[in-house]
Parts: structure tokens; sequence; C-alpha cells
């Protein structure tokens, strides 16, 4: 079965983005959002328009066919 990249249902703070992707690549969520909040401060706040565009680009676990 072929993986696929979803917000998660489950694992979610806001929105399930980061949690989909701590699903997707099988690490702990916990990791994977620090590593978010992190980068914002380097990245001039592209990560937070990054998340921002991700709840609309990648869709909710269920409304995957």
């Amino acid at each position: 079965m072929k993986k696929k990249l979803v917000r998660s249902k489950t694992n979610k703070m806001f929105a399930g983005v980061l949690g989909g992707i701590s699903e997707y690549f099988q690490i702990d969520a916990t990791i994977i959002r620090l590593l978010f909040v992190i980068t914002i401060p380097f990245t001039a706040g592209f990560m937070f328009f990054f998340y921002l565009a991700a709840i609309f680009i990648i869709p909710r676990r269920g409304d995957v066919l």
C-alpha cells in the first residue's frame, strides 16, 4: 500500500499538518513541532506561511480515496 501525506485527525494541535507529517515519516510529533517552532525565526516567518498553505494543500484523512 502506498503511503500518502494527509493531515491527521487524531494527532493535531491546530489543523493536523504537523501531526500528519510526523505520521508520514514515522517520527514523534513533538519533535516535528519543536523543529517547526525553532525554524520560524531562521526562515523569517516563511515556515508560518508554509503551514498556512499546507492546510489547504494537504487533504484531511478520510477525504483521500
